[in-house]
């Protein structure tokens, strides 16, 4: 009597581990001539050759990263968020990563969902050698810009470090710190690094705008992170302006201005 052939229930269970195209498991599931078998099969292949693609591109993303740990150093990646909003701080972050450093899903934190960068948040704080924090808030902001605020908030992050880097991967910044930096075009999508800095500033500050939606309800603070939306603007407008707004914006300015002639 032929052996009963595994429930496709089954199977799927079994075969969810499989992480490589030559596990000979795969080559029992082709000779199953099941439908519901060959539709696994098919499955199981294209999440193997997402995987492939994303652990390629993750290689890519630490070029710049092995160039300067061949040569004996730390290098740190440091992004920002914040910088176009019309509330709340601009949060930098600095992180260094060690050369065993292996999530492959770590990219620019705009590629990425929401749900996807919270589960990261811990994962790269869990491997990486040192992560720090910069805050430009909304009073330094409208001291001295944006341009020169976000300056600022990178050099807070990198001094902030509990090792000391040796060289920093930018993105497209110049930060007033004696170190090599290398400044990179779109550096959170070529540097994994500076990916990972993006995904904790970006969580980070989220929070924080989470925190003020609480604080300051009415403006969506929890929804816009501070940009300037509808309900943000229509919050502006019925409400006034909150301790957290950077005044110098032009929409938080014409408010300021208009509530000034009434």
């Amino acid at each position: 009597m032929s052996k009963q052939q595994p429930s496709l229930a089954t199977l799927k269970t079994e075969l969810a581990d499989v992480t490589n195209a030559a596990d000979p498991r795969l080559l029992a599931l082709a000779a199953d001539s099941r439908k519901g078998a060959q539709l696994l099969l098919k499955q199981i292949q294209r999440r193997l050759e997402r995987q492939e693609i994303a652990e390629r591109a993750f290689q890519e993303r630490l070029h710049y990263e092995r160039r300067f740990w061949a040569e004996g150093k730390l290098v740190a990646g440091i992004d920002e968020v914040g910088r176009g909003p019309l509330a709340g701080p601009v949060v930098t972050s600095a992180v260094i990563l060690p050369q065993d450093f292996d999530i492959p899903l770590v990219n620019d934190s705009k590629q990425l969902t929401p749900k996807e960068r919270a589960r990261l948040y811990p994962l790269i704080l869990a491997q990486a050698t040192a992560v720090s924090i910069g805050i430009g808030s909304n009073t330094l902001i409208d001291q001295i810009n944006i341009y020169q605020a976000t300056r600022v908030a990178m050099q807070r992050a990198v001094l902030g470090l509990g090792v000391p880097p040796q060289h920093l991967i930018v993105d497209a910044m110049q930060i007033p710190v004696d170190l090599p930096q290398t400044r990179l075009i779109k550096g959170d999508a070529k540097s994994a690094s500076v990916a990972a800095a993006s995904i904790v500033a970006k969580v980070y500050r989220d929070h924080l705008m989470d925190t003020y939606d609480q604080l300051y309800p009415g403006y969506g603070f929890k929804k816009n992170a501070g940009y300037g939306t509808a309900e943000h603007l229509a919050g502006l407008a019925d409400r006034g302006v909150t301790p957290i707004h950077r005044k110098t914006f032009s929409p938080v300015q014409k408010i300021i201005t208009t509530q000034s002639r009434s």
